[in-house]
C-alpha cells in the first residue's frame, strides 16, 4: 500500500476486511488491524464506520465501472459486448468487487441506514445498463417493444441475484450457464435487431 494517502489506504484495508471478514466482521478494529493503524483514524477521515464503508463501496464501484464503460464502448457487435460483459462479470468475482457489494446489501437489513445509500449506488450502473440497452436497441424493430431502463433494472438484479446465491451456495456454475446461454442466443438476438 506503499504510495497511498492515509484515507485510501484506509478504504482499501475496509475494502479487505469486507472480502475476507464479510460485514459482519468487518469492524473499526479488524479494519485498523489489518491496515496496520490505529482504528482512531477511522474515526478521524470518515466520521462513522458505516461512511468509511460506503467510501470503500464507491472506490470499488468506480473503479469496476471504469472498466465496464471503456470495455464495452470499444466492443463493437452485440455479441462482442456480451463477450465482453461476461469477462468483466468474471473479473468481478475474482477480484472480490461483487463480495464487497454482497457484504454491502446484506449489511444493510441489520443497518437500515445503509440501504438508501446503497441503493443511490446501484443507480449510476442501472443508468449504464440502459444507456447499453437503448444503443443495442436503437434502429431496431425491438426499440419500440421494450423499455431499456425496465430491462436495465432487471440485468443489474439479476446480476446481484446470481452472485448472492453463489455467494451463499459457493457454486459458481449458475453464472457459467447463464454466461453460456447468452452466448447461445446472442447469434438471435442479432439477426432480430436487424
Amino acid at each position: 500500500m506503499d504510495g497511498l494517502t492515509t484515507k485510501q489506504k484506509i478504504v482499501e484495508a475496509a475494502l479487505q476486511t469486507l472480502k475476507d471478514e464479510g460485514f459482519a466482521g468487518t469492524s473499526a478494529r479488524a479494519i485498523a488491524r489489518r491496515g496496520d493503524f490505529n482504528q482512531a483514524l477511522i474515526f478521524y477521515h470518515f466520521g462513522t464506520l458505516n461512511d468509511l464503508l460506503l467510501a470503500a463501496l464507491d472506490a470499488t464501484s468506480a473503479a469496476r465501472m471504469q472498466r465496464y464503460e471503456t470495455e464495452l464502448m470499444e466492443a463493437g457487435t452485440l455479441e462482442d459486448k456480451l463477450k465482453v460483459a461476461t469477462d468483466l462479470y468474471r473479473e468481478d468475482l475474482a477480484s472480490g468487487h461483487i463480495t464487497v457489494v454482497s457484504e454491502m446489501i446484506a449489511g444493510s437489513l441489520s443497518r437500515p441506514d445503509l440501504g438508501p445509500e446503497i441503493v443511490a449506488r446501484l443507480e449510476p450502473w442501472v443508468e449504464f445498463a440502459e444507456r447499453m440497452i437503448a444503443g443495442a436497441l436503437a434502429g431496431s424493430f425491438l426499440e419500440s417493444l421494450i423499455d431499456p431502463k425496465a430491462l436495465a433494472g432487471a440485468v443489474v438484479a439479476m446480476y446481484l441475484g446470481v452472485d448472492l446465491l453463489s455467494h451463499l451456495d459457493g457454486d459458481r456454475s449458475r453464472a457459467e450457464e447463464l454466461f453460456a446461454m447468452v452466448e447461445r442466443i446472442a447469434p438471435m438476438a442479432m439477426m432480430l435487431r436487424g
